[in-house]
């Protein structure tokens, strides 16, 4: 039992650390901490509060480690183990994470809250079927929220469950109406015709909600809702009410989401100056790696990288790992700095000189085999690792790198009317899509001069009009051989999370070559930004 001295003591410290992180005086609060943590070093709450604010001190490595401490000797307080799971996944270590959450999956009767945490967690591993299960037990347990339905409606949809999906979302919208989330999923679920759409109901709401707010929760409500009319007059072939829709969503979410230009082209440029990592590597001449084989797809969003994926890893030998950003972080983790945008991104690259990429490769492979499920290769579909290839060559230098080429205007106009959210700002603007598009351009083609053979250029468009031909070339690019599932893909059962999921069920087709025309007039000030750069037209051509 503590003193009367030392109890007094571990409040006032509690106490002053606490004030120390409400101020963010980051360096007090982890030398009060650090003291705390002496006081009371069986306390694992003070040692994850000293990992996060470490972590905001810029040392994630040393986060990372204080975390793994605390993992080794878990207390039975299910929720202090779940934000365990969850920082540790932050920093880059998955395995431990899962750990983790397989000791809570033994807990006997958890409460609901729990139960959509861990799901929460399983579904931003990846892991579908087990994030379903638990939201599903959750959901018996009496949750009943708008956000829970919805992510059941979205695993559902991963899952190939299209119409058990389109059920719950009618159910959220019924009970809360002005619900943009479900408004926005449900319509691109389906196909809206003539005979059934829900126009009617998207219009009507819009006409309730207010015009002039100015509350940005409200404004991204509007923005849903005009995205969704979007879809259905598209839908409908009413192209000019539908772009006049679309352009209304965009200009509130470039609004909310400004496009960072200068820090995008900050980052080509560090990635196009860095110093040639070389041969003569520690990863060249380490040993052989052993186990499944890694299989990157990068390239823009919007490309065609999900089909690519769905027809590889309709292969007997190829599972999918879906969109994993596990080697950002573990690069991150090498370079000991936390991700912080393009200013982290910005220090990476100043820190790639000194990275072991031998110890870079063992963590990734470490971090992610085990999404293979017992095949010989697993897809890292992230179109973003495009930024990665050359620490991607450097660290797995086994490991195939496909880069999926679309047309640029059917690249530029998918991303546009996709309505990604809160996130890639790029895509809410036309003159800030097409900086975006000229960087990504720029960095493929220093990839290829710099870096000869490095990925494997495949055209979505030759993919789409001869698969068979196509894919062999991709297949014996990662030393396999074509098999007739690879041709139909939408047979593969396997769950994929993208908001294009529904479209990857069906069989190939060529509707997505040249969509961008039926809005031509409108995109002439896109087509026009994108062809002051040379090098962004290159990417329209076949395979190279």
């Amino acid at each position: 039992m503590n003193s009367p001295d030392a109890s007094t003591a571990e409040s006032h410290l509690r106490q002053q650390a606490r004030q120390c992180i409400d101020t963010q005086q980051w360096e007090a609060a982890q030398a009060t901490l650090e003291s705390l943590a002496t006081l009371v070093p069986e306390d694992a709450g003070v040692l994850v509060e000293l990992a996060n604010v470490v972590f905001r001190r810029g040392r994630l490595r040393e986060s990372a480690a204080l975390l793994l401490h605390v993992a080794r000797r878990l207390p039975r307080d299910a929720q202090l183990i779940m934000t365990v799971a969850q920082r540790l996944v932050a920093v880059g270590e998955t395995l431990a994470a899962r750990g983790c959450l397989d000791l809570l999956a033994q807990a006997p009767e958890p409460p609901p809250e729990l139960l959509v945490a861990q799901a929460h967690l399983r579904f931003s591993l990846g892991e579908i079927a087990p994030a379903k299960t638990l939201l599903e037990r959750a959901l018996a347990a009496g949750v009943d929220s708008p956000g829970e339905l919805h992510l059941h409606a979205m695993l559902l949809q991963f899952s190939g469950d299209i119409e058990r999906a389109c059920t719950v979302l009618e159910e959220c919208l019924r009970r809360w109406p002005n619900f943009g989330d479900a408004a926005m999923v449900l319509v691109n679920l389906r196909k809206q015709t003539p005979h059934a759409n829900r126009l009617d109901a998207v219009q009507e709401q819009l006409r309730q909600l207010p015009v002039q707010d100015r509350d940005p929760g409200a404004r991204f409500v509007r923005a849903e809702f005009e995205y969704a009319q979007f879809k259905i007059l598209d839908d409908l072939e009413r192209q000019q009410e539908a772009w006049d829709c679309l352009a209304r969503c965009n200009a509130i979410m470039h609004e909310l989401n400004p496009y960072n230009a200068e820090g995008e082209a900050a980052v080509t440029e560090a990635l196009i100056r860095m110093p040639a990592l070389g041969d003569a590597t520690a990863a060249t001449s380490s040993p052989a790696f052993e186990g499944p084989t890694p299989i990157f797809i990068v390239g823009m969003p919007r490309s065609g990288t999900t089909l690519l994926d769905r027809m590889l890893s309709s292969h007997s030998q190829v599972a999918s790992a879906g969109e994993i950003i596990d080697f950002w972080r573990q690069l991150h983790w090498m370079a000991d700095v936390p991700p912080a945008k393009a200013q982290g991104q910005l220090k990476v690259i100043q820190r790639s000189a000194d990275i072991d990429y031998a110890e870079l490769g063992a963590r990734y492979l470490r971090q992610t085999q085990w999404r293979a499920h017992g095949r010989a290769c697993y897809i890292d579909k992230l179109p973003a690792n495009i930024q990665m290839v050359a620490f991607i060559r450097k660290a797995l230098p086994h490991a195939p790198i496909l880069h999926m080429v679309r047309d640029p205007i059917d690249t530029c106009f998918s991303n546009f009317k996709a309505m990604f959210g809160n996130v890639s700002p790029y895509s809410y603007d036309l003159q800030a899509l097409a900086h975006y598009y000229r960087q990504y351009a720029r960095l493929s083609r220093h990839w290829h001069d710099h870096l000869p053979g490095a990925m494997l250029d495949v055209s979505y468009s030759t993919l789409v009009r001869d698969p068979q031909h196509t894919l062999r070339q991709v297949l014996e690019h990662c030393g396999l051989a074509l098999e007739a599932s690879c041709l139909r893909p939408e047979l593969n059962a396997s769950p994929v999370a993208t908001p294009s999921s529904a479209q990857v069920r069906e069989s190939i087709h060529t509707r997505g070559v040249g969509q961008w025309r039926h809005y031509a007039k409108q995109l002439e000030p896109l087509r026009r930004a994108i062809a002051e750069d040379d090098s962004a037209t290159a990417w329209s051509s076949p395979a190279r």
